[in-house]
């Protein structure tokens, strides 16, 4: 097991060299410090504390900042647990990179899905409406709230109320481009939660150690390059033809 945290941009695609066109979540992964290791001895199980996102010093108080400088970093917005881990592979301090991930690898990201506020049964929970004409006055209510008897609500009835903004997590998504310039991951499909909120990704636990075969991607850099240079050669050969041009008539003159 591994993880890293990260915060969502976005989404857009790309393309691959056979045609298909992949929608990925843009995730920005920036290097995460090891702040805490956790052992059965100490504390009862096994785990280790991430931290990212700088952050002013002024905003953070002294046990957050007595804390981090023992894993000898500056203070930082985002902290979290990830259990499950081998922490004799990691050190207190240690920084951590997008490329702990490799291409193809799947992964399970959980993060904060989208608050949509307080909503209906059928918005909320995908009930059907009533009928809209010849006055039936009943079109989107919550319906029958109980039976004859007991004669009251029963636990767990579906009823108008606070939907969205609670843990979720999807699983079993592939990486499909790691750019360690931008610190950036592109994943395979959607991720919960709104642009700039933090995410976290893990080895996907239905299909630990699953790597499937590396997509090839269309690069448009190398081409602009060689249109470029193609550009230059056509320029020197249209300057060369115009000076032989020129030199026959100067000398029949």
């Amino acid at each position: 097991m591994k993880g890293i945290l990260g915060r969502k941009r976005g989404m857009t695609q790309v393309f691959a060299k056979n045609g298909k066109l992949i929608p990925v979540t843009v995730i920005e992964v920036e290097p995460n410090v090891v702040s805490q290791i956790k052992t059965v001895a100490n504390d009862g199980y096994d785990a280790i504390q991430l931290a990212t996102v700088d952050k002013k010093e002024s905003r953070s108080n002294k046990p957050e900042t007595g804390h981090l400088k023992k894993a000898n970093t500056t203070p930082k917005r985002f902290l979290k647990e990830i259990r499950g881990v081998n922490v004799s592979e990691y050190s207190l301090g240690q920084v951590l990179k997008a490329d702990i991930f490799s291409l193809g690898e799947m992964v399970d990201v959980t993060g904060t899905s989208k608050g949509k506020g307080t909503q209906g049964v059928i918005k909320r929970h995908n009930q059907s409406r009533g009928p809209m004409g010849h006055g039936s006055q009943y079109h989107r209510g919550v319906g029958s709230l109980g039976t004859m008897l007991p004669m009251r609500v029963l636990p767990g009835k579906k009823m108008p109320g606070h939907m969205g903004h609670e843990q979720v997590t999807v699983q079993n998504l592939e990486v499909i481009q790691i750019d360690l310039e931008n610190n950036v991951i592109l994943i395979k499909g959607n991720v919960p939660g709104p642009k700039n909120s933090l995410v976290l990704i893990k080895s996907a636990i239905k299909n630990t150690g699953k790597i499937n075969p590396e997509t090839e991607l269309i690069t448009y850099v190398t081409e602009e390059v060689k249109e470029e240079a193609n550009e230059e050669v056509t320029n020197e050969e249209v300057a060369e033809e115009e000076t032989n041009e020129e030199t026959p008539s100067q000398t029949e003159e």
